[in-house]
């Protein structure tokens, strides 16, 4: 069988949407389309080894016992085919929760309450007779030879994992504002990932991984530059049918080694040790919602991990809890990070001055580099990218103003491969580029009264060329003399007209 292009597979799985458009919205149908290709990859590669096995040793006693040592194991019941060969049946909402309860329950750990924030059988879908229809069509969109996900005709898991984050991307699109809770654009996953530059046996983490995009992106810098996935991930989000995508995506991705936790980083960290301590990365990034409002203050007074010890943030901003939990995260020496955050950050007083005050003088931001408007799906605005270190080369910080190369879109700017290039280029080398990049000791800063605000250190102003009077009057003279030379035409023309 023919390998198939990763290009095919999106289309086919974006044409799978066909059913619900025009019915519910986007933002609900989501979770059933990408739960649909979750349980369908799961079943067409399970099926295939089955047959595979059977066809070598002619035993299924033997074989389902073999099968049982697989990445998923996979109850009748809760096979995509099984279900598939019912669908004219009533309860095409209800069987499909039962067969997810039961691959849950087949898979211990590695699948529980991945399902739990997901309802087929809900009424979001219509009246009985409605949803019914609708499921069935949905079954049988993904029962097309298009959409054929054994491994003999993808190739590798990878393929999969990627339509599955194409349809994340496309879900985004539509989502406005929401879109923001789940997904950061690749090309910001990949400048993060390159800015951190992960190392073999690095422990990476995500502390508002949302579908967990930024988190493999990061895994995947290892894999391209060692050729082996010595690495783990870590992740937790707040949202629990995000942290179920997330989970999915990971499992479709081929990324076995990781630990994703359903919870609020803020008021309960729960990527702690045996111990009950906050656990210590080597990367830490993330693109957190922007300037949180009821984050957690109260919780923050008591915390007891000591993460607030730089000061609280604002009631109803919480962009510097979000850091100030992510510097307690790193391992002292190798500990590096990379935060999303609105410009706001960078020179807001009060708390949050006193909070950068104290960042600064311990020498911990390397980099602080602006993003161009309209990157980010659900706001305009222009972000920063922040990168902290925990050992630096020097006491200055580097600032870059990126904020002017990208490529504009419609309804989205873009960061196209020449644009990273050059963040990374400068980053790299921490050189200073006209308009472009500043390298500034920490007195000057002080000096600012510790204000990140880009412009105060990289001067983007373009001054306008010199205008040549004399030039500009010759000009003036000779437009004049061919204004009075076509009246006197013009005039002669009416006059032969009897005007």
């Amino acid at each position: 069988m023919s390998q198939i292009e990763q290009r095919t597979i999106n289309d086919a799985v974006w044409a799978a949407c066909d059913t619900f458009r025009g019915t519910i919205s986007a933002d609900v149908y989501k979770d059933f389309i990408l739960v649909m290709l979750f349980l369908k990859c799961v079943s067409d590669v399970y099926n295939e080894e089955r047959a595979r096995l059977l066809e070598q040793y002619k035993n299924e006693a033997l074989v389902d016992a073999m099968m049982s040592k697989q990445r998923f194991t996979l109850p009748a019941s809760a096979n995509f085919w099984t279900l598939h060969e019912k669908r004219h049946e009533p309860g095409n909402g209800q069987r499909i929760n039962e067969a997810l309860a039961a691959l849950e329950e087949a898979n211990g750990a590695k699948l529980r309450g991945v399902f739990q924030d997901i309802s087929f059988n809900t009424d979001k879908l219509g009246e009985e007779k409605q949803k019914n229809t609708l499921l069935r069509l949905l079954l049988e969109d993904f029962a097309k030879d298009s959409l054929n996900l054994s491994l003999s005709r993808v190739g590798s898991l990878d393929i999969i994992g990627n339509a599955y984050e194409y349809l994340i991307g496309k879900f985004a699109a539509d989502a406005g504002r929401k879109a923001g809770e789940y997904y950061t654009p690749p090309e910001v996953s990949e400048l993060l990932a390159r800015l951190l530059d992960p190392q073999s046996g690095d422990l990476i983490c995500d502390p508002a991984c949302g579908s967990a995009s930024l988190l493999m992106k990061c895994g995947r810098r290892v894999f391209q530059n060692t050729g082996k996935k010595d690495y783990a991930l870590f992740g937790q989000e707040s949202i629990g049918s995000t942290w179920s995508l997330a989970k999915m995506n990971m499992f479709l991705h081929g990324e076995d080694n990781h630990r994703l936790e359903w919870g609020d980083t803020l008021r309960n960290p729960k990527l702690l040790d045996d111990a009950g301590n906050l656990l210590r990365f080597d990367v830490v990034t993330a693109n957190p919602p922007f300037s949180l409002d009821k984050w957690g203050i109260e919780e923050a007074e008591h915390d007891p991990h000591g993460r607030f010890k730089r000061g609280l943030p604002p009631k109803g901003k919480g962009d510097y809890a979000f850091i100030l939990h992510m510097i307690e995260t790193l391992k002292p020496r190798t500990g590096r990070m990379g935060v999303v955050v609105p410009h706001g950050v960078l020179f807001r007083g009060a708390a949050e001055g006193r909070i950068r005050q104290k960042l600064l003088e311990e020498n911990l931001l390397s980099a602080v580099i602006g993003l161009p408007e309209k990157l980010f799906f659900g706001t305009g605005i222009p972000a920063a990218i922040l990168v902290f270190q925990k050992t630096k080369q020097d006491d200055k910080v580097l600032f870059i103003d990126a904020s002017r190369e990208f490529k504009p879109g419609k309804n989205q700017n873009q960061l196209t491969p020449e644009n990273l290039d050059k963040i990374l280029d400068v980053f790299t080398s921490r050189k200073e580029l006209d308009k472009y990049s500043a390298l500034v000791p920490l007195e000057a800063i002080r000096a600012n009264d510790y204000n990140l605000n880009i412009p105060r250190y990289v001067d983007t102003f373009e001054e306008e060329a010199e205008i040549d009077l004399a030039a500009v009057r010759a000009e003036r003279l000779k437009l004049d003399a061919e204004l009075a030379e076509l009246e006197k035409k013009m005039a002669a023309y009416l006059k032969e007209l009897g005007y």
